[in-house]
């Protein structure tokens, strides 16, 4: 699995330095660029982790590039680093998805932590995200048939009834049934009706 990385954004070169040297010391994983739009280019989205953006920047500014990353979809906790005069930003930064944010001077202590927070958000994120594909790809494997009968089982109806529903006999039933719980590696009905309910989360 991949180590996560800390994503350090800030034209301020002495400040990414020092937060750079700071995140190393806890054995962290850090990239640093000078620009949103340097990030932009070399950025990997499949690498976990956070984001430590500075709000104030020439050419593309830190929330120009949440904005960027929030239209492409990509998740990665934002911890902005603010001025004095940035908070009201900052706080808009939050509300439109940003993860935190902290005012210069910080502590250094307070930012370990919140990039501690961001990271461990992150992987749980990650961790729903897999689930939800491996999820959608045992969907897709069931046949049209089999669909049928897992949406009526999970509608907690009984063999017979799904027989009398789909027109089918019971043995029928309890074959699709049989089939369904092995293609979904579901061992009772009630992880069928928690895929259900995930899978409709997700559409």
């Amino acid at each position: 699995m991949n180590e996560p990385t800390v994503f350090i954004v800030d034209d301020d070169l002495a400040v990414a330095r020092s937060v750079r040297w700071l995140i190393e010391s806890i054995r962290l994983q850090v990239e640093t660029f000078p620009s949103a739009q340097a990030f932009i280019d070399g950025y990997n989205a499949a690498k976990p982790g956070c984001l430590v953006l500075d709000v104030r920047m020439p050419g593309m500014s830190g929330l120009e590039l949440q904005e960027r990353l929030t239209a492409q979809r990509v998740q990665i906790p934002i911890i902005f680093i603010t001025g004095h005069g940035d908070v009201q930003m900052a706080v808009k930064a939050v509300q439109a998805g940003a993860f935190d944010f902290i005012e210069k001077p910080f502590n250094d202590q307070d930012l370990l932590d919140r990039i501690q927070k961001a990271i461990a958000v992150d992987a749980e994120q990650r961790g729903k995200d897999t689930q939800r594909s491996q999820l959608r790809s045992l969907f897709v494997s069931l046949t049209p048939r089999e669909r049928e009968v897992m949406d009526l089982v999970v509608e907690g109806m009984s063999n017979k009834a799904v027989a009398n529903t789909l027109g089918l006999s019971a043995k029928t039933v309890e074959v699709h049934r049989a089939k369904v719980m092995e293609k979904m590696h579901a061992r009772s009905v009630a992880d069928l009706v928690k895929m259900a309910m995930l899978n409709q989360e997700t559409q």
